[in-house]
């Protein structure tokens, strides 16, 4: 490998100012928001523009034998972003233009940099709204919402980012350039190579532009809140829901823990005896009979927001939840899925687990799709405070796995999760996952190290 051949002929190829090698730039961006996972130190920082500048950096790249580490807005939760040392990290972030807006036929075209939330303020004008909402969406990028296929608030009701994904341009490993998908509501001409692509955190190819799904704005949308005396309660309630066959559009679990750290970070008056809150959502009418099973289940409290204004507080609230609790020391963020008959007994788990290793473990949680972020708190210069948190990260997820869940609901694999997508999956299932990888990466120059 001789890296300094291959940035002179990267100097060569792409705009003044696109090859970065200052040491204090590259060291801000080694790394994601995923805590207490390793970096290495870069060779330099590539800022394209367009389909054809990241096309260049990945010939010269395969030719070189570098390998090369996609980004956005480096928000990921897992590590996936992080330097590999002598990388090339690609930036996407300067890609970052919505191409189109089609209300007819309800879609998006935009670049990977474009952020989350700027799709669907764009598309408002037309009563149109781009669904997934990541707690990120005011700062991650749609490019790393593929990536890693991520989740969000509506999520319960809509689905994650995957289906919302009509078609993708691709740059392969060897600078090749592809298009998978279609721009028709209806299409299943070949292998699903949208799906292969969505959620592959970066592995099998870099995406460089996106076609994106839009959804009407569904009028009526109502929000309350529930204050129950523990956790467990307020897991039984969201059981009852579903089991009700009430389809709440929002339903979001927040413990004592986060209650705190929230109100300690932005006070707004949330109810810091409560031991969990429960924020649910309807747009079909049905937040009668969710506000009913909330109170049969034990809520001591139950407020409906009287306007959209009071529905955003309580919003924003939940989603501080991370920040808040990055002020009380290095946050090592777990993001299991269980089965939802199972999630009372997953955060009675939790709780179990925090005692034993007595580590500070906060509860954020998807609850409607089962997807629990137990969020554990260490103090990042004491060893055995780290060591004590890692254990109970271990036994988390072996929890997890256990009740026939699974190691990541939305975060995705990257470096956090390796072990554990080996422990999940058979051994057939990850030859076959190593197979597509050494297909589309044969010299394994994308990501290396990263998901398997």
């Amino acid at each position: 490998m001789d890296g300094a051949a291959l940035l002179a002929e990267l100097a060569a190829a792409l705009p003044q100012g696109a090859v970065v090698t200052d040491p204090d730039i590259l060291a801000a961006h080694v790394r994601d928001h995923a805590d207490l996972c390793e970096a290495g130190a870069p060779l330099a920082l590539v800022r394209p523009r367009d389909t054809a500048q990241v096309a260049a950096v990945m010939r010269a790249a395969h030719a070189h034998g570098v390998p090369v580490v996609p980004q956005g807005a480096r928000t990921g939760l897992a590590g996936a972003a992080n330097a590999v040392d002598g990388c090339l990290l690609l930036s996407l972030a300067g890609m970052n233009a919505i191409l189109e807006l089609d209300p007819v036929n309800r879609l998006a075209v935009v670049q990977p940099g474009v952020i989350n939330a700027d799709v669907s303020r764009a598309a408002q004008e037309h009563g149109l709204r781009y669904v997934p909402d990541p707690g990120s969406w005011e700062s991650s990028t749609i490019g790393g919402n593929v990536a890693t296929n991520a989740g969000g608030m509506r999520c319960v009701k809509y689905g994650v980012t995957s289906e919302y994904v009509l078609a993708l341009e691709v740059v392969l490993a060897d600078g090749r350039v592809m298009r998978c998908g279609r721009r028709t509501a209806k299409g299943v001409a070949g292998y699903d190579l949208v799906r292969l692509f969505t959620g592959s955190e970066g592995t099998l190819g870099v995406i460089t532009e996106i076609t994106l799904k839009l959804s009407p704005i569904p009028a009526g949308a109502l929000t309350l809140v529930a204050a129950f005396p523990s956790t467990t309660a307020a897991g039984e309630a969201v059981t009852a829901i579903t089991a009700a066959g009430l389809v709440p559009s929002l339903l979001e679990l927040i413990d004592n823990v986060h209650l705190r750290a929230i109100e300690d970070l932005a006070p707004q008056g949330l109810p810091v005896d409560a031991a969990a809150l429960l924020l649910a959502g309807s747009d079909s009418g049905e937040l009668d009979g969710i506000a009913a099973i909330c109170e049969s289940s034990g809520a001591t409290e139950v407020f409906a927001a009287t306007d959209a204004t009071e529905a955003d507080m309580l919003m924003t609230s939940r989603r501080l939840a991370y920040t808040a609790m990055e002020k009380l020391g290095a946050v090592i963020v777990d993001d299991i899925a269980v089965p939802r008959s199972r999630l009372a007994e997953a955060l009675d788990g939790v709780a179990a687990i925090a005692a034993k290793h007595e580590v500070l473990i906060g509860v954020i949680a998807h609850a409607g799709d089962g997807n629990l972020h137990p969020n554990i708190v260490v103090d990042r210069e004491d060893p055995s405070s780290v060591e004590r948190g890692r254990a109970a990260f271990d036994e988390i997820m072996a929890m997890c796995l256990e009740m026939g869940g699974t190691s990541t609901g939305e975060h995705g694999v990257g470096l956090l999760k390796r072990e554990w997508l080996a422990r999940e999956v058979d051994e057939v299932n990850m030859s076959v996952q190593r197979a597509l990888k050494d297909a589309l990466d044969p010299t394994g120059v994308l990501n290396p190290g990263k998901v398997l």
